[in-house]
C-alpha cells in the first residue's frame, strides 16, 4: 500500500520524475496479487483506496482516489491477464481498453457533477492551466511581442488540442499498460514468480489488416469534415503510434542482433526522445515491414 501510494503522489511532490513514477502504480497490485492471489489482492486494493481517499482529503486533493481506483483496477487487471498467458498485443490492447473506460466513465461522473460534459471539461481544464503558465511569465515581465507570441501559442496549441487529445489520451494509457508490462519482467523474476511466456518484443509486428485502417483514415481526411474528420484524424494518430512500437521493435532486433553495447543503445534511445526525424523513420519502418520485412523473419516462418 505504501509503495503504491508513494508512486501516486510522487506526482505531487516530485518535480520532473514525478510524473513517471505514478505511472508505476499498478505495479504492486500486480505483483502482489500474482503472489498472494487475486482476492487478497482486491482486499490490498480496497484498504490503499480508504488509505488514499483519507489523506487525499487532508492535503486538499481528494479527486487523486479516482486515479488510485483506476491503476489498482489495472493491476489486478494485468495479474488476471498474466494468469492468462496472452500476447503481448492481447495484454496491452485489453489493459488499455479497461483504462480508458474507466477514465472515461469518472470523467463523465465528474463532468456530470460540473454540469458540463466530459470534453468540455478537459479543454477547460487544459486552458486553465495554459492561462495560468503565460500568467506566470506575465508577472516575471516580459516584452509585448513575446506575450503577443505566447497568446498565439496558447490558441494554436488549444486548436490542436481539442481535436487530437482522444488518441493523446489512448497512446498516453498504452503507454502505461506497456511501461508496467515491462518492467513487471525483472521484478517477477526477482520474487520468483512466474512472468507470461510473451514472444520477444524484438520479433514482435503488428497485425497486416492495421494498414487499411491507415489508408482508410488517411483518406478520410482528404474527403470528408466535421466529426468524421475529427475521427479520422484521431484513429490515424493511434495507428502511427502502433507502427511506432513495430519500428522500435525493429530497432531493437538489430540492437540484439549485432550486439551494440549499453551506453550506445542509451544514446539511440535519447535520439529518439528528442528527435522527432527518428519517431518518423521508425513509424514509416513499421508501416513497411509488412512488405520488405526487414528483419527477414516473418516470411521464413510462413515458408
Amino acid at each position: 500500500m505504501g509503495w503504491a501510494a508513494f508512486s501516486l503522489f510522487a506526482s505531487l511532490w516530485v518535480p520532473f520524475a514525478g510524473p513517471f513514477f505514478s505511472l508505476l502504480t499498478p505495479l504492486p497490485f500486480l505483483y502482489y496479487s500474482t503472489k498472494l492471489g487475486f482476492y487478497n489482492g482486491l482486499k490490498l486494493a480496497g484498504l490503499g483506496i480508504f488509505a488514499v481517499g483519507v489523506i487525499g482529503r487532508l492535503i486538499g486533493q481528494p479527486q487523486i482516489v479516482l486515479f488510485y481506483i483506476q491503476f489498482s483496477l489495472l493491476g489486478l487487471f494485468l495479474a488476471q491477464l498474466f494468469r492468462w498467458d496472452l500476447s503481448i498485443g492481447k495484454t496491452v490492447f485489453s489493459g488499455t481498453v479497461l483504462m480508458v473506460s474507466i477514465g472515461f466513465l469518472f470523467l463523465l461522473i465528474t463532468a456530470i457533477s460540473k454540469n458540463t460534459g466530459p470534453f468540455e471539461m478537459v479543454l477547460n481544464y487544459i486552458r486553465d492551466n495554459l492561462k495560468e503558465t503565460i500568467s506566470v511569465y506575465e508577472k516575471v515581465g516580459v516584452s509585448p511581442e513575446t506575450a503577443f507570441e505566447l497568446e498565439s501559442f496558447k490558441k494554436t496549441f488549444l486548436f490542436i488540442i481539442s481535436r487530437i487529445y482522444p488518441s493523446l489520451m489512448i497512446i498516453g494509457t498504452s503507454f502505461t499498460v506497456w511501461l508496467n508490462i515491462v518492467i513487471a519482467r525483472p521484478l517477477f523474476k526477482a520474487g520468483k514468480l512466474e512472468y507470461p511466456s510473451f514472444y520477444p518484443l524484438d520479433r514482435w509486428k503488428t497485425p497486416d489488416s492495421l494498414v487499411w485502417v491507415v489508408i482508410v483514415s488517411g483518406f478520410s481526411l482528404f474527403f470528408l469534415s466535421g466529426n468524421i474528420k475529427l475521427l479520422a484524424i484521431n484513429t490515424l494518430i493511434v495507428a502511427m503510434a502502433v507502427y511506432f512500437f513495430h519500428g522500435l521493435s525493429i530497432m531493437l532486433f538489430f540492437l540484439e542482433k549485432y550486439h551494440v553495447p549499453s551506453w550506445i543503445r542509451i544514446g539511440v534511445y535519447i535520439l529518439i526522445i528528442v528527435q522527432q526525424l527518428f519517431v518518423m523513420v521508425l513509424i514509416l519502418a513499421g508501416l513497411f515491414d509488412q512488405w520488405i520485412d526487414f528483419r527477414k523473419i516473418h516470411k521464413r516462418a510462413v515458408s
